[in-house]
């Protein structure tokens, strides 16, 4: 009988009933109670144990996301850093004695001549073949297109100049497509920007450290200079084979990463001409001022053996490895700050600055240099960490994010492509420029020239593409012309 102790009446019931209900009563609320604080306990526990699964769910996205950025960029790292045994250690040498050449101009330049064009032809072929290329069959290409590469090499050393030149160009054919095959594998992620800043240091480092391996063959042990770039090669093969092999098991983007990127998919046609179409004068700007970056950055790059000879350092292999190490830490370190930039827009834009930064770093180191104020060897690593500032976003950072902001759908492959096509073409019209407009200019004054003109030329030009995408960024809320991601 559930009666409330409020209705009880000790007037109406024997003393001992009393007794009795009033016991029963408080047994069945201290009863009631205890359910109560038991539920409680039990609403406690159940949340404890939720935040802990959070954050067990949450320490594991970050193991994950860490084993990630370390195996696919230390695997991305080695991958592109074994391609460059295969394209520069043949700048390290002078091949000031060649027996059947007896041309106007070098055998040097002619050879970088071949190998840069084969390196064109190649953008143009990988802005369509890169960017329209399926996942699995990305691992198998790079494996073959080195091992072609490396046979031009063995052609190079056995047949006779001048007829040798044309297989320098068959040694870049199949190398310009490496670049955007690795980077295919890394973007379109979260991680894109720490991912593509590991992958930019091998750009740094990479050459510097093939050429010290190929001076001190040919210093220490006597390998003819005609022979050293397929021994320096054949050195690199098995890792490089390894590396590609880890870079093929990297997993695609997840659900969480196309949310922030937006997916990435092979394009046609039609796809490409509507993102030229969307970015057109921006992009038009973008591309000018890497054709001044990729010029300066193959003409310091390929002649880099005959300024440190200019600037008293001919005898010291080590000189091209040491001096590359702190431009990649300074570019490393300027790069890296961008993963933390979730907006896109803010981002692209963030790019553009660093480039502009970059030429200014290239104006007021050679400045400095002519004033007597540095060393020539600082000169060097000055002009480098203003030139990698600004040429590699381009190579991935500044694509990427351009890319994950358009309504396009596509990928950065596409964009890198089109630029290194035509960035190259710059890069062969300096050579012949100076071969013979200026023939009598040395080495290092030609240097600075081309580091005032790359200087200036990357600030007026971002300026001009800041504006442009900051205009069609404002009209985004009326036309829909570019996503950005949340902050």
């Amino acid at each position: 009988m559930n009666i409330p102790c409020e209705y009880i009446n000790e007037k109406f019931l024997p003393s001992g009933t009393v007794i009795e209900l009033k016991k029963r009563l408080s047994q069945k609320r201290n009863h009631k109670h205890l359910k109560s604080g038991l539920d409680q306990m039990t609403a406690i526990d159940k949340m404890e144990k939720t935040g802990k699964k959070q954050e067990s769910d949450s320490s594991e996205d970050f193991n994950s996301e860490l084993f990630l950025l370390l195996f696919s960029g230390v695997a991305a790292f080695f991958t592109y850093f074994c391609m460059y045994a295969f394209r520069k250690p043949f700048a390290a040498a002078s091949y000031a004695n060649i027996s059947g050449w007896e041309f106007t101009l070098d055998f040097k330049t002619a050879l970088i001549i071949s190998q840069v064009l084969g390196y064109a032809f190649s953008k143009i072929i990988g802005i369509k073949v890169v960017s329209e290329l399926r996942p699995l069959q990305r691992g198998r290409m790079l494996v073959i297109l080195i091992l072609f590469s490396h046979l031009a090499l063995i052609a190079f050393a056995l047949i006779p100049a001048p007829y040798n030149i044309v297989m320098l160009f068959f040694n870049g054919l199949p190398l310009g497509m490496v670049w955007g095959l690795v980077f295919s594998y890394l973007e379109g992620r979260r991680l894109t920007e720490a991912l593509g800043a590991i992958l930019c240091v091998s750009l740094i480092v990479s050459s510097g450290a093939v050429k010290a391996v190929a001076a001190y063959l040919m210093l220490e042990w006597k390998v003819p200079e005609i022979w050293m770039p397929a021994t320096v090669g054949l050195l690199f093969l098995p890792a490089l084979i390894l590396s590609t092999f880890t870079l093929s098991r990297i997993p695609q983007p997840n659900q969480a990463d196309i949310r922030a990127r937006k997916q990435r998919v092979p394009m046609t046609n039609e796809m490409r001409w509507t993102f030229v179409n969307e970015t057109n004068l921006g992009l038009l700007a973008l591309i000018i001022a890497y054709v001044f970056l990729t010029a300066f950055r193959d003409f310091s790059d390929n002649f880099a053996a005959e300024l440190w000879q200019t600037l008293g350092h001919g005898q010291a292999p080590q000189i091209f490895l040491t001096s590359t190490l702190p431009v990649a830490l300074v570019v490393l370190a300027s790069l890296a700050l961008l993963i933390f930039v979730r907006n896109n827009y803010r981002a692209l834009q963030l790019n553009q600055l660093l480039v502009a930064a970059g030429g200014a770093i290239c104006i007021t180191s050679t400045l400095a240099f002519e004033l007597d104020i540095v060393s020539g060897a600082a000169w060097m690593i000055g002009i480098n960490i203003g030139l990698y500032i600004g040429y590699v976003p381009f190579n991935c950072l500044l694509f990427e994010r351009l890319v994950a902001c358009t309504k396009s759908l596509g990928n950065a492959g596409f964009v890198i492509y089109l630029a290194d096509s035509v960035g190259y073409i710059g890069s062969i019209s300096v050579m012949l420029y100076k071969t013979f407009a200026q023939p009598n200019l040395n080495w290092l004054q030609f240097t600075q020239q081309l580091s005032y003109a790359t200087g200036f030329t990357c600030i007026l030009l971002m300026l001009l593409s800041l504006l442009f995408f900051r205009r069609l960024h404002r009209n985004s809320s009326s036309r829909s012309r570019l996503i950005t991601s949340p902050v």
